[in-house]
C-alpha cells in the first residue's frame, strides 16, 4: 500500500516557508502512529524542515541535487526510485511536500488526510486537488478545537476507486 499522509487546510494549504501554519498535537501523534516502522518518502525541503530525522522510520528523500548526501536518509532522484527502494514495506507513506504529493497522486492507493478547518491565504505550499472520481472517502473522524488545538479538524480516509 502507498499512502499519502498530510494535514491540509480547507483551501488545500500545507504550509509556509517550509513549516506548517498550525500546531495540532493530536495530528502529530496520529502521524507518528501511522508512520513509525515504515518508509517515509519526502522531498528535500520537507526533510530539511525536521530538526533531525524522525525516529524509527526509513527516510527516503527525493531531490534533483546530485551532491546531496545528508545523514539519516536514502537519496533518490525521482518517485519511481523512491518506491523501488521502499518496495518491501507493506505500507509506504508519502509525507510531502506539495510537489511530491502531486507526483504521488497516481501511485497512491490510500490517503490519510487531516482537514484543518481554516483558510490560510498566506500559505506558499498547497496540496493537489482531490479527484472524487478516483478517490472514495471511507471514514471521517472529527476533532474539536480545544486548549491544545487552535483549529477544529477532521481525519479523512480515502481509498482509490
Amino acid at each position: 500500500m502507498i499512502t499519502i499522509i498530510a494535514a491540509i487546510a480547507e483551501n488545500n494549504a500545507l504550509g509556509k516557508d517550509g513549516d506548517l501554519v498550525w500546531h495540532l498535537p493530536d495530528d502529530f501523534k496520529r502521524f507518528k502512529r501511522f508512520t513509525t516502522g515504515h518508509h517515509i518518502i519526502m522531498g528535500r525541503k520537507t526533510f530539511e524542515s525536521f530538526p533531525k530525522p524522525l525516529p524509527n522510520r526509513t527516510h527516503v528523500v527525493i531531490t534533483r541535487q546530485t551532491d546531496y548526501h545528508p545523514e539519516g536518509a536514502h537519496i533518490v532522484h525521482n518517485l519511481d526510485a523512491a518506491l523501488d527502494f521502499a518496495a518491501r514495506d507493506e505500507n509506504i507513506f508519502i509525507i510531502g511536500g506539495g510537489e511530491i504529493y502531486t507526483l504521488a497522486m497516481n501511485s497512491a492507493t490510500a490517503m490519510e488526510l487531516t482537514r484543518v478547518h481554516g483558510s490560510f491565504p498566506k500559505a506558499d505550499t498547497f496540496f493537489p486537488e482531490i479527484d472524487e472520481n478516483q478517490w472514495e472517502l471511507t471514514d471521517i473522524k472529527s476533532h474539536s478545537k480545544d486548549e491544545k488545538h487552535a483549529y477544529s479538524f477532521d481525519y479523512l480516509t480515502y481509498v482509490r476507486r
